[in-house]
């Protein structure tokens, strides 16, 4: 339920890029844009999807799991309110100080693409509260098992979004046209919140927002929600430092990564967030022993790792080397050339270094999250950034001018660096991790059979496509795309891995 509505939102969110694609391309007011939307995503998953889910979930659950609703309503109600006071501070400071978060996050702008993004950070950032407490909404859904409104809402937010670009798209000039998406932005959120909250009022019975630390519990969440925020904080302060490399190497770069992103977090999200959602209530609620919740986290872990690199495996290895019919397909379109599509695949094909290690680190967090410990990811999370952003500087300004390349391609150096950054912090997590409560991790037979099957199938979709290279971006995605998943399928089917079994199996019993 959490894959099929995240896949659901990611498909509007995609269809809302492909529409932001057409009118801005690679435009200085794209790139504004791109660098002031990061605002809303920053607050969203540091304070909400991230920082809460990990913080108040586990307790929220818990106590679900002794059957203490009462205790449990009013750890919501309390936390509900101190989302709310500290999330209408934090938007009145960065309303206030936006000019000097842009001239961070975009250091390399000129005045009028600077002032652009100031003017479009004010806009934002109010629609950023309330995505905040849309995901304390998350929270509570999610702990009681109703995956898929929480994972669909973001569908009212991508929604008012389309419907400003489509609207306003040829009636004004691109300047305002920002401005219209982005006030689209804030009435989403607001329509994001409104979806969830009905169901939510109904699952706690009894809505009373207060300021307290009287309960334990309450205490407990907030204890745990510093240190992870920080670990999320560091974790998304690594995408501004990203984009304000890229804000140095030229008109498009910025908008070019941010296309590159929406792809490359697609599977990420799909199956990487949709797994470790579902299994941290599940495994916040692991009751016995200490022996015996290790057991039951080692075997919910594994099994996890499994199906989270069935998809992650191909996905990596398509944006590697089919990554120009991907970017075509979906972003092809008006002021969105040929060329751009062929620069965001050399985006996509640095993403791809490190899709599988960013992805299963994702569940290693959460297990560390059900164990109540919020502070080893955070001391990794660290690490990565630091690495990150060090390998990353070389990459995107020095590297290039060393090899005598184009400097825009040094968009593609930011993704390889933050890639091998990804392999370190996931390395590090396992390797903690399997002191605590045994060995874990991806079998290797079964990584091989993946690998296998991804490379016989991308070839063969190579193959394809130079053989309908002349054809229009629909179709040819259609075939070639086609051959590569058909493949994989099949071999995967052939290795006797559960995944292509189960999924060839349904197929198989729809056609009859």
């Amino acid at each position: 339920m959490v894959g099929a509505g995240i896949l659901i939102s990611r498909v509007v969110g995609l269809i809302r890029q492909r529409i932001f694609a057409h009118y801005f391309g690679r435009s200085a007011e794209g790139d504004a844009f791109s660098a002031a939307f990061r605002i809303p995503n920053f607050l969203q998953n540091v304070f909400g999807e991230g920082a809460l889910s990990a913080s108040f979930i586990p307790v929220y659950a818990k106590l679900l799991a002794q059957e203490d609703e009462k205790e449990a309503a009013r750890v919501a109600n309390a936390i509900f309110g101190i989302l709310a006071l500290v999330t209408a501070v934090v938007v009145l400071i960065g309303v206030v100080t936006t000019p000097y978060i842009v001239s961070i996050i975009a250091a390399g702008f000129e005045e009028e693409r600077r002032q652009l993004a100031i003017s479009l950070v004010r806009i934002l950032f109010p629609g950023a509260g309330i995505l905040v407490l849309s995901a304390w909404c998350l929270g509570i859904l999610n702990s009681h098992h109703r995956f898929f409104i929480s994972y669909t809402a973001p569908v009212a937010w991508n929604a008012a979004i389309i419907a400003a670009l489509l609207y306003f798209g040829n009636r004004v000039d691109l300047a305002s046209l920002a401005a219209m998406t982005a006030w689209g932005s804030v009435v989403g959120s607001v329509l994001q919140f409104g979806v969830q909250l009905p169901t939510v009022l109904h699952l706690l019975r009894r809505f009373r927002p207060e300021l307290t630390l009287a309960s334990a519990h309450v205490r407990q969440v907030l204890h745990s929600f510093f240190p992870v925020f920080m670990s999320r904080g560091v974790v998304q302060i690594s995408a501004f430092v990203d984009a304000g490399l890229a804000s140095f190497l030229g008109q498009g770069a910025v908008a070019a990564l941010n296309y590159a992103q929406s792809l490359y977090t697609l599977p990420v999200s799909l199956f990487g967030m949709s797994v470790s959602a579902a299994e941290l209530p599940t495994m916040s609620k692991t009751l016995g022993t200490a022996s015996v919740v290790a057991e039951t986290l080692r075997h919910r872990l594994d099994e996890g790792l499994k199906r989270i690199s069935f998809f992650i495996v191909p996905s990596a290895v398509a944006f590697l080397a089919l990554g120009d019919v991907i970017t075509a397909v979906l972003y092809q379109t008006g002021k969105f050339s040929r060329a751009d599509s062929i620069y965001v695949w050399t985006i996509l094909a640095g993403a791809a270094v490190g899709l599988l290690a960013s992805t299963m680190g994702r569940l290693y967090s959460s297990t560390y999250y059900a164990l109540r410990d919020t502070r080893t990811p955070l001391r990794y999370a660290v690490m990565r950034v630091v690495l990150g952003g060090a390998l990353g500087y070389f990459c995107s300004l020095h590297l290039p001018r060393l090899l005598g390349i184009n400097p825009q391609l040094g968009v593609a150096g930011i993704t390889v660096a933050s890639g091998i950054a990804g392999w370190v912090e996931f390395l590090l997590l396992r390797r903690s991790l399997n002191h605590r409560i045994g060995r874990t991790g991806l079998p290797f037979s079964y990584a091989a059979k993946l690998w296998i099957g991804a490379l016989l199938g991308a070839g063969l979709g190579w193959a394809v496509k130079l053989a309908v290279a002349t054809w229009h971006p629909i179709p040819l995605a259609i075939v070639v795309l086609g051959v590569y998943g058909t493949c994989y399928f099949a071999v995967g089917y052939l290795f006797g891995l559960p995944p292509a079994r189960a999924i060839i199996g349904r197929f198989l019993r729809v056609l009859r």
